[in-house]
């Protein structure tokens, strides 16, 4: 069995096409199909059923891949890690983030780290912080950006805490609530509220919020991104809270400070076995300590 014929099983998964997967891996269609061929046979079952119109894995595919991609990755981090011993910088950078980081500039910080490592190839992907702290757990994830509420803690991963904020009102500039110094929540309990969606750690920090106070709102829209929000909330259709340090990045909108606001914390996690080198340099870049 050999990485190659691993990546070749990984590519025509993920592009379900044995002539797409031969084209990312710059290979013959006939040299990856014998290849698969080879391995099929050395594991005594078919990895795909493949017909006219479509090459899907079968069970014992499905079993395969996950060992394969995760055979793929301890490969390139070895590399990666003979690199590091030599003074070099190389291999895969997967960052997962928020839709509210504020914490730091993040554009900013890729920007300068492909100027210092030109040779980590970097990836990001954007989800809810309970789903970032799984795929870290999971190890699909070098470094995550989560924010959350005050009384929750990450687990399952180490990390830093980036900041610590307070929510404020986030209103159409032609609301009632626009000219006003500060709110409180019991008056904002009286709007319609445009908000994530329930379950996430996004949410949880009103919904504590406003249960901790005994009051009910109503959240007639709910969103996965806060450019989306933000439109909702210009056309009037309800207010939202966002931390304070993020909601000035949203254009079209006036915000509020709310007098009993609830906390939020950023964090930057990492797995518990450890930095990649390219994640530790990361880390560098960001000023952050690795604790």
């Amino acid at each position: 069995m050999e990485l190659q014929q691993m990546r070749y099983v990984v590519a025509v998964a993920e592009t379900g096409s044995f002539t797409r997967a031969a084209q990312r891996c710059l290979v013959v269609q006939s040299a990856l199909s014998h290849q698969i061929a080879r391995l099929e046979r050395e594991l005594g079952a078919r990895l795909f059923d493949r017909t006219s119109r479509r090459v899907r894995l079968t069970a014992a595919g499905a079993a395969f891949l996950p060992a394969a991609r995760q055979c793929l990755d301890f490969a390139e981090r070895a590399a990666a890690e003979v690199a590091a011993a030599v003074g070099e910088v190389r291999g895969r950078l997967s960052l997962g983030v928020i839709p509210t980081v504020a914490a730091v500039d993040l554009p900013a910080a890729l920007r300068e780290f492909r100027r210092r490592y030109p040779q980590v190839r970097v990836g990001l992907r954007m989800a809810a912080s309970h789903e970032l702290v799984e795929q870290v757990r999971q190890g699909a994830l070098d470094l995550a950006f989560l924010g959350l509420p005050v009384t929750a803690r990450p687990e399952g991963v180490r990390g830093h805490e980036l900041a610590r904020d307070r929510h404020v009102a986030v209103v159409a500039p032609g609301h009632p609530l626009a000219g006003r110094s500060s709110v409180d929540l019991a008056t904002l309990a009286a709007e319609q509220f445009v908000d994530f969606t329930a379950g996430t750690p996004g949410r949880a920090q009103s919904d504590q919020a406003f249960a901790a106070a005994g009051l009910h709102r109503e959240v007639a829209f709910e969103v996965t991104t806060a450019e989306l929000m933000a439109g909702l909330i210009r056309e009037g259709l309800g207010v939202a809270m966002l931390p304070s340090t993020y909601a000035p990045q949203l254009s079209g909108v006036a915000t509020v400070p709310v007098t009993d606001a609830p906390g939020r914390v950023e964090h930057l996690v990492w797995s518990t076995a450890g930095l990649t080198p390219a994640a530790a340099a990361f880390l560098e870049v960001l000023g952050v300590p690795v604790s």
